[in-house]
């Protein structure tokens, strides 16, 4: 079965690889046949019955996601806890600064039914107050906004962050928002960019590319001091988002037997990328110093550099561009580390389907994402995708952003959140190909919208921050099936492009969630009712496209636009008859 694809946001040509695999693949049926029976070749996954779907090869690559995936997990949410602030702040006096803190509070920030004011202070001539020995403030006394420093109480967040460096509160508290959009600003150049050296220069040079730019913005992020430099490292590092691992993802799937391919695709994330982002807090905890942790969570990264030693090209690429026997010089090695045996007339066999292949890739190009809106059930279902895939963006990244506004601690929350990734991504593996994409999708999506609102009926704390967290866990569901319903939907020749306007608008979409997260200063209940609209209104439209379980996938134009005619609406498996 072709894998899900969680945060497989890179560009077009970079899905290439697995968007050919047939029905007979999926069910992994021609893996089982041996290498005594001769298979008709059609394609690269005929080939794994002589060298092996999941042999020592391949858990080596496994093991090699390792990396990656940490690396992806730092990129993506090391910035959360690099410009978090503390919920209690207040402006700073500086003739008091011989005052205990309590007592320089006291005196010069005016309380509210909420407690001390944030952002305004007593306007008195301290040095008077401070002559006449005056302790108690006066509640007559004018005020003003803080147009100085501000004080933190570091309880909550037991550190300095960026954002109380450089005082981004008040007048300037949607700065880290803002940052956190340049961020996935960044993200659409990125993909772009690497999705065309994907396409170009092959996968390896992609996976380097991208990698080591996010180590250098990822460094230089450490070493920034106002809020330009900081958004200038942010908008590169987030170049690297998401394809400094799927680029890798990719090209371990494309090694890997058919019927592996779930569960490499879901367990690589189940475990690795969730144990990597369940570190982060505590990483920051423990150096208790936001540009050391930028350091931590960056440098490890410049490992990359290893990439084109230890990673091999994707060899449906190498097909894709002709350089056949360079694919069958990676192929051999495979056979070679499996203790396996390809005969030669399979090799020659494939060499001329390699050829086809070939020829077949060059006319696909003949295509582009504008076919998809050429027909009426394509164009309808192509929209459907787009706007699924956008709620479901949004949401996903909403619960990761609004953690801290839960009421709770924010780095055990964030952890404890975090890890629903790996129960989500096992249920994921055990019921997909029984329950069916549709209704997995639309019932994980609705379980997170309604979890999500009955958040905000609840008080804030343990009651809605457990709920919140039933909503992320089911989101997590949603969102690794996205990519991979996309994939079976969309037509051969248009799939790559249609695959990368999907995921060009999540980014698009993704760009608006930290300003929704940012309503919490006004109401910590806004951005769960958002959230959880958004929810509920995503997964409805998946009710509206066709189930694809068990079917092929469609090749042509027609295919896709005839695909899932005559489906009954409680249907659960699209079989082929």
């Amino acid at each position: 079965m072709e894998s899900h694809e969680k945060n497989e946001k890179v560009t077009g040509p970079v899905f290439n690889g697995l968007s050919n695999v047939d029905s007979k693949h999926q069910d992994g049926s021609g893996e089982a046949n041996g290498a005594s029976k001769m298979l008709a070749l059609k394609d690269l996954d005929d080939l794994f019955p002589y060298i092996g779907g999941f042999g020592w090869y391949q858990r080596l690559l496994f093991l090699l996601m390792i990396p990656y995936s940490f690396f992806f997990a730092f990129v993506y949410f090391a910035q959360i806890f690099m410009t978090v602030v503390p919920s209690e702040h207040w402006c700073y006096v500086p003739e008091l600064g011989n005052m205990t803190i309590a007592d320089r509070r006291h005196l010069s920030i005016p309380i509210t039914e909420n407690g001390y004011e944030k952002c305004f202070v007593y306007d008195v001539d301290w040095k008077k107050v401070l002559k006449y020995g005056i302790t108690e403030p006066d509640a007559t006394w004018p005020v003003k906004k803080c147009d100085n420093h501000w004080e933190y109480n570091f309880t909550d967040v037991p550190y300095e962050t960026i954002a109380t460096q450089l005082d981004w509160v008040c007048d300037r508290d949607n700065y880290a928002a803002t940052t956190q959009s340049v961020f996935f600003c960044g993200s659409i150049v990125g993909g772009l960019i690497f999705g065309w050296i994907a396409d170009k220069y092959g996968r390896v040079p992609a996976l380097l590319g991208t990698n080591l730019v996010g180590f250098v913005a990822g460094v230089g992020t450490a070493f920034t001091y106002s809020f330009w430099s900081f958004c200038v490292c942010r908008f590169l590092v987030g170049m690297a988002y998401d394809n400094c691992f799927v680029v890798m993802y990719i090209i371990v799937l494309e090694y890997v037997g058919p019927k592996w391919r779930t569960f490499v695709a879901n367990m690589s994330i189940a475990v690795y990328f969730t144990f990597a982002a369940c570190l982060l807090p505590w990483i920051a905890l423990g150096v208790s110093n936001w540009r050391v942790y930028t350091l931590i969570t960056s440098v490890p990264i410049g490992l990359s550099i290893l990439t084109p030693w230890i990673v091999p090209e994707s060899a449906r690429w190498l097909i894709s561009q002709g350089r056949i026997e360079k694919a069958m010089e990676i192929l051999k090695k495979v056979e070679r580390v499996n203790k396996k045996k390809i005969p030669e007339a399979v090799i020659m066999e494939f060499k001329d389907t390699a050829l086809e292949i070939a020829k077949a890739d060059q006319e696909a190009q003949n295509y582009s994402f504008v076919d998809l809106f050429k027909s009426p059930r394509l164009r309808r279902h192509s929209i459907l995708l787009l706007f699924i895939w956008m709620s479901t963006a949004m949401v996903f990244d909403g619960h990761v952003r609004n953690v801290g506004s839960l009421g709770l601690d924010m780095f055990l929350t964030f952890t404890i959140a975090t890890a629903t990734e790996f129960p989500a991504d096992v249920l994921l593996i055990l019921t997909l190909d029984s329950a069916g994409r549709r209704w997995v999708a639309f019932g994980s999506m609705v379980t997170s919208g309604v979890f999500s609102l009955l958040a905000t009926t609840v008080p804030i704390g343990i009651p809605s921050a457990s709920l919140a967290i039933v909503g992320r866990f089911a989101v997590n569901i949603s969102y690794n099936i996205g990519m991979q319903y996309a994939a079976e939907l969309l037509p051969t020749v248009v799939r790559a492009q249609g695959l990368c306007l999907i995921h060009i608008a999540g980014y698009i979409a993704t760009v608006l969630v930290p300003y929704i997260v940012y309503l919490a200063t006004i109401n910590a209940m806004i951005p769960l009712l958002i959230l959880g609209v958004l929810g509920i209104l995503g997964g409805s439209l998946c009710l509206f496209l066709p189930e694809s379980t068990g079917k092929a996938m469609p090749q042509t134009i027609q295919d896709g636009e005839e695909f899932g005619k005559g489906q009954k609406f409680w249907e659960i498996h699209g079989r082929d008859k």
